[in-house]
């Protein structure tokens, strides 16, 4: 296998030289984007935009027609796996993903298995497939997951957004059966992660949504542990290439040493994290990815191209950057400012070999 003609995004994942700070955003392929609502009503809702791959390659391409971002990501959504496990998965208006069957005892945990990834996620990799082949080599294509902590936080609270009354309750009262849970979705984003490599994803990124309402102990034990063991299961090499790991904690900046050890190659930041202070903390263990405030792309160009060099400059010369938001793109920001981001960050001249 051969890198993309821009491989600038797995040159600085990798701490290589780079002719420029690649750069994409998290929800890149989102409501933001006018053809990409028009597709979604095409496909007349959420769910079947993410099992449709026809669909989910129109969309993962569409901000790649209008800017021009130096990779891909799949156009799916993290809670695929607790799906595919019979949670039943849905969208309430306005409320974000919901559970018809979430897991709140010890039966329905230990009821749980890992899915066949081949028959139940089948629409997934048949995605990543159709979008490599679209792509046709021009910039690389990355994979993804939820981590096991965040999938599992999704599976007891049955939604998003909330205190973590339930998941906190049973990693204080029954850790036991929360590791059990996390064992049966470490092994199931290992396998998912593993088949979207075979299907063509050249990085592969592990999203820890909610890490970050954990304890330091907590956190360690119950997130960090699960995300490692996924890393370490991971195939690093596929077809003579290196696959890059990037792992995301948004809220996770006051473990950042201890994120770098877990043997991905990159670490998210979100926007709270000043980066110069990241870089400094783990030094060249692992490349940097982040962390534009996505509130920035609300303000005006010239803010936009001030906030874009204030986060380059904190990063430094030198390789190891990609550029991103700290968290998701807003359905509320004007296309013309991501397209403004993008030529900030191509155009800033700076020491990156």
């Amino acid at each position: 296998m051969t890198r993309p003609r821009n491989d600038s995004f797995l040159r600085a994942l990798l701490r290589e030289p780079v002719p420029h700070t690649p750069i994409w955003v998290m929800r890149q392929a989102g409501r933001y984007l006018p053809e990409y609502n028009a597709t979604r009503a095409r496909a007349g809702s959420f769910l079947d935009l993410c099992r449709n791959p026809d669909l989910a390659t129109e969309v993962t391409l569409q901000p790649l027609a209008r800017f021009p971002l130096d990779a891909a990501i799949l156009f799916s959504d993290i809670l695929t796996i607790p799906d595919a496990m019979g949670l039943g998965l849905y969208f309430a208006d306005g409320e974000g993903p919901r559970f018809e069957r979430p897991v709140r005892d010890a039966a329905a945990i230990r009821a749980l298995a890992v899915p066949d990834i081949d028959a139940e996620l089948r629409y997934v990799t048949d995605a990543v497939a159709q979008i490599r082949r679209a792509l046709d080599g021009s910039v690389p294509l990355i994979g993804f997951s939820g981590s096991p902590f965040t999938l599992a936080c999704y599976m007891v609270e049955g939604q998003g957004g909330t205190d973590f009354e339930r998941v906190k309750t049973l990693l204080y009262a029954e850790p036991a059966l929360l590791h059990h849970l996390l064992d049966v979705n470490a092994r199931a984003v290992t396998a998912y992660l593993r088949a979207q490599v075979e299907a063509g994803a050249q990085a592969l990124m592990i999203f820890d949504t909610w890490g970050g309402a954990l304890t330091g102990p907590a956190y360690r034990e119950f997130s960090l542990e699960y995300m490692t063991r996924v890393v370490a299961d991971l195939p690093r090499d596929h077809d003579g290439e290196r696959v890059p790991v990037i792992v995301f904690t948004k809220g996770g900046g006051q473990w950042l040493e201890a994120i770098a050890a877990c043997g991905a190659d990159a670490v998210g930041l979100d926007w709270t994290v000043d980066i110069a202070d990241a870089r400094r903390r783990v030094g060249d263990k692992v490349a940097l990815q982040g962390n534009l405030d996505p509130g920035v792309l609300f303000s005006t160009p010239a803010a936009i191209a001030a906030e874009a060099h204030r986060v380059l400059d904190g990063f430094g010369g030198g390789t190891g950057h990609v550029f991103n938001l700290g968290h998701g793109i807003s359905r509320l920001t004007p296309p013309e400012h991501v397209a403004a981001l993008v030529h900030a960050v191509h155009a800033y001249p700076r020491a990156l070999s």
